[in-house]
């Protein structure tokens, strides 16, 4: 399937476009390049991506074996980095259309709110709490975007007051209906949830991996739906019309506005999948549920190969960089390292990581360019 011109899908379709320099703001070919030449497939950011998670868990598993232990340090870790690639996910989205969301994790806590409130006050089954729980997060998310189309008023700023509305809503709405901030009423189904894994479901005598928990179905299903939406639609091209070039998409038929209200909306529903997710892992509603969300939902989507200015997104890169910060983090912690020098390391590590791939694609390029 074509790209319209102009938008790339993916990180690959701009540092692979023939002839056109990385990072230089051209769209003009190179005298003397071709046009259907492509860069080296070891260019390809998400393949970096992958070596360095590979690499960093054989490094750890090295210095310290436990790091493969199924159950005690593979199982949490999946199920942390499956949140937070969904957290990922509905930061990407937003930066589709080059917005941003720094209200992700109050999203999140304003959704998980009406789940726990379901499950408490209304008995509701697992599914259904669910379901209101997405609800809610689509709907102020949706807010969001209305606010931000019909004002025209910055998305930072938008979503910067709604970040603060919304920390006094939830926390105002937890003190009244609640004794110790939490909804603490487990539905049938949750505890399962949480704790079971792949080994738990069988085919025959067939049955998955222990290391990998039940709760990952939901981020498969977010990437599935994302990946479909970004490369098989015309409404994923027009999200990413609209980043890369809001005017062009405005004079091109597109209705900008609509499509910023449905990123911002689509950005609300998974922050809240993300706000159940963590609840299903803490076992418990509480309001401060996605507090720790902002800097993962950035981390994940950027080091993904998502760009800040918009029109260029990668569904796979955010699972990958998600992974990336995720053993880091985990592997520190199993060293020893303390919570202060960790954040340290982690933010080291995270700039080598994006200077090696800036480096590595604009070496690859010259010597494309050179051998044309």
């Amino acid at each position: 399937m074509k790209t319209p011109e102009g938008v790339a899908r993916t990180p690959e379709d701009v540092t692979e476009a023939a002839g056109t320099e990385p990072g230089s703001g051209s769209d003009r070919p190179t005298e003397g390049a071709r046009p259907d030449h492509r860069l080296p497939f070891w260019v390809n950011q998400r393949l970096g991506l992958l070596v360095l998670v590979i690499a960093l868990s054989a490094f750890f598993g090295i210095l310290r074996p436990a790091f493969f232990d199924e159950r005690l340090v593979l199982f949490p870790l999946l199920r942390d980095i499956s949140t937070l690639t969904v957290v990922a996910l509905a930061q990407m989205v937003v930066l589709s259309v080059g917005h941003m969301n720094l209200a992700v994790g109050r999203m999140a806590a304003f959704g998980a709110f009406f789940a726990g409130f379901g499950y408490d006050r209304l008995g509701l089954p697992l599914p259904a709490g669910l379901l209101v729980c997405l609800v809610g997060g689509c709907l102020i998310g949706a807010l969001t975007g209305w606010i931000i189309a019909r004002t025209g008023v910055s998305s930072f700023v938008v979503t910067l007051a709604m970040d603060f509305a919304l920390l006094g809503l939830v926390s105002l709405l937890y003190s009244a209906l609640t004794e110790n901030a939490a909804f603490t009423t487990r539905p049938d189904g949750l505890a399962e949830l949480r704790s079971y894994s792949l080994a738990d479901i069988c085919v025959g005598p067939v049955c998955g991996s222990p290391a990998i928990p039940q709760l990952a179905q939901f981020t498969v299903l977010a990437l599935v739906g994302l990946g479909f939406l970004y490369t098989r639609t015309r409404m994923g091209r027009e999200l990413l019309l609209t980043g890369a070039n809001p005017a062009a998409a405005e004079l091109s038929g597109i209705p900008t506005g609509r499509r910023i209200v449905l990123a911002h909306a689509l950005s609300g529903l998974l922050a809240a999948l993300a706000g159940f997710m963590a609840a299903v892992g803490t076992g418990t509603f509480s309001a401060s549920i996605g507090d720790d969300f902002m800097l993962p939902s950035f981390l994940g989507a950027v080091l993904g190969g998502t760009l800040l200015t918009g029109g260029v997104v990668s569904v796979i890169g955010a699972l990958l960089g998600t992974s990336l910060v995720g053993v880091i983090r985990k592997g520190l912690d199993l060293l020893g390292v303390g919570l202060e020098s960790l954040n340290i390391y982690l933010g080291c590590v995270l700039l080598l990581a994006l200077s090696a791939d800036r480096v590595r694609t604009v070496v690859s390029y010259r010597k494309v360019v050179r051998s044309t």
